[in-house]
């Protein structure tokens, strides 16, 4: 049996607005073994990102973890003083967040910004983190290491400062490593060259990873479980490849068959979600996919379902399975997809006019 690193229950985050309380992680449950990577996805504003900072304790105002238990290693974060709070960050779990022009200070030197990273946790001293700047860096495949680590981050490309970040993430051996996003904006070369650094990385070290992404190339690649949130929940929950063959809930039945495949003959068009993921300051009632739902039966409008095992090791929250949903229902939700996306294409040049007004 394998150790479990992190356990997640019953997680509650909230928002306190003046529009209402928004529910942006809303009963999550989750856990990480050590070594693992797991994969967290779903759509912008599903609660994979808050989810994440609320295990770091980074969470936002007006946010507020309001209930649930975050266990590292059997000892509750959320109940950690500040003192404590401290060493585990970094020294435990490292984050590398989604953008990574942003996220490095601009006028000091990649160099330094790594150094301070161990010298602040008090992991390494002042001459040890001196030195394992360039053995980081070059870990991470930065060439000329000793030369590029007197750069700025302005310097670097957008690879080159992801592969900056991964750097200072792993600074202080931690034994969890949650990437957001990592290759986000990268193009296609420096993508696969980032998920082969990540698959290196978790072999030689033995970190444990908790993967937040929508691009499910990118799960299939380096993880082993995967989670599907959406609307601040856990939609269904399993092994990789058992999810990517038999998904059991609508929605990432629709996730998987929105992306292009390149190893088989083209014949269907690629599925399109319809609408946009609900207000989680007032969410539908019943099920929370239901209004984009193709499969939505009367129940799906009143009640919402419980998490329950669909499979051996997967669950799903769905009172209609896609096992039990019929082809010719497939085929129906296929071309309805076909014809939202054609009428969402004509309107596309309205909606670039309102984005570029600021509306």
């Amino acid at each position: 049996m394998a150790q479990t690193l992190l356990q997640v229950e019953d997680l509650h985050t909230q928002f306190f607005t003046s529009r209402g309380v928004v529910r942006a992680v809303d009963g999550v449950s989750l856990h990480i073994d050590v070594g693992e990577t797991l994969g967290v996805v779903g759509e912008s504003g599903c609660g994979k990102t808050i989810t994440a900072l609320s295990i770091l304790r980074l969470v936002p105002d007006p946010g507020k973890i309001v209930s649930g238990r975050i266990l590292f290693r059997g000892n509750d974060v959320v109940k950690m003083d500040d003192d404590e709070i401290r060493d585990f960050r970094g020294n435990d779990v490292a984050m590398i967040f989604q953008d990574p022009m942003t996220s490095l200070n601009p006028v000091t030197r990649i160099g330094s910004q790594i150094e301070e990273a161990m010298t602040a946790h008090k992991r390494f001293t002042p001459e040890q983190a001196k030195s394992r700047v360039i053995e980081l860096l070059t870990r991470v495949r930065v060439p000329s290491a000793e030369t590029r680590a007197k750069d700025y981050p302005h310097q670097f490309s957008g690879g080159m400062r992801q592969r900056a970040m991964i750097a200072m993430g792993l600074a202080n051996e931690p034994s969890l490593l949650i990437a957001d996003e990592p290759t986000t904006a990268l193009d296609v070369t420096v993508q696969a060259q980032i998920i082969q650094l990540m698959k290196q990385l978790n072999r030689e070290l033995g970190t444990a990873m908790m993967l937040i992404t929508h691009n499910m190339a990118l799960v299939a690649s380096l993880c082993q479980r995967v989670v599907v949130m959406y609307a601040g929940r856990v939609v269904e929950e399993g092994p990789v490849e058992q999810i990517f063959k038999s998904p059991q809930h609508p929605y990432t039945w629709s996730l998987l068959r929105s992306v292009p495949r390149v190893d088989e003959a083209r014949k269907d068009r690629l599925v399109s979600i319809k609408g946009l993921p609900p207000d989680l300051s007032n969410p539908p009632p019943g099920c929370k996919f239901h209004p984009r739902c193709p499969f939505v039966i009367d129940r799906c409008r009143v009640e919402e379902p419980p998490l329950g095992e669909v499979g051996p090791d997967q669950v799903a929250r769905c009172w209609v399975l896609m096992r039990n949903v019929s082809e010719g229902d497939v085929a129906t939700a296929k071309q309805s997809s076909i014809s939202v996306a054609a009428a969402e294409n004509l309107k596309a040049p309205v909606a670039d006019i309102g984005t570029k007004s600021g509306s």
